[in-house]
């Protein structure tokens, strides 16, 4: 590191003002995994149909939670060697072997709303003026198509068209996915 300065600022407190701006800003934004210096937190899906949560990066942890749904959205939100430390919609956290998750994005409807009996409007296009091609309910996996910011263009089975982000756990906000 020697030679690295900003503004004539010595070497140790550049990597110090670089830390603690690293920190302040959104994490999403700015911090890389260790492992496979993608972006963390960032989210993926569930590969297979029986996905084991366990307490800590190894098989010899106790398993906390069984997933048995393929395709649905966690966030990994730590890496250790061959081990994801994911989070899922409920806030749920424990740690998956990364041979059993997805760069597939796929986001569930509106999850909180489960209790409340809401349905949401998949659209033809994205506006809420748009034609309503489906009405989905909360829980529902939906593969990610694209996003632009405010819509998602979303497809559950054989029906596709367009979802506010809002609506979406699996996506951050703003996010722009293609």
């Amino acid at each position: 590191m020697a030679g690295l300065s900003i503004r004539g600022v010595p070497a140790g407190l550049a990597v110090l003002a670089v830390l603690m701006a690293a920190s302040a800003a959104p994490a999403q934004d700015l911090q890389a995994g260790p492992v496979t210096g993608l972006p963390v937190p960032r989210y993926v899906s569930l590969k297979t149909d029986r996905v084991n949560l366990r307490e800590g990066p190894s098989k010899e942890h106790r398993t906390r939670w069984v997933y048995q749904r393929a395709g649905l959205p966690v966030e990994i939100v730590a890496e250790f060697e061959t081990w994801r430390r994911v989070r899922d919609a409920d806030g749920s956290e424990g740690w998956v072997l990364h041979s059993l998750l997805s760069g597939r994005r796929t986001a569930l409807v509106a999850p909180w709303s489960k209790a409340k009996g809401e349905n949401f409007s998949l659209r033809k296009e994205a506006d809420e003026g748009a034609a309503v091609v489906a009405r989905l309910e909360p829980g529902v996996i939906a593969n990610v198509g694209s996003c632009a910011g405010a819509w998602c263009r979303i497809s559950v089975g054989d029906m596709q068209g367009f979802l506010r982000q809002d609506r979406l756990w699996g996506v951050y906000p703003n996010e722009k996915v293609d």
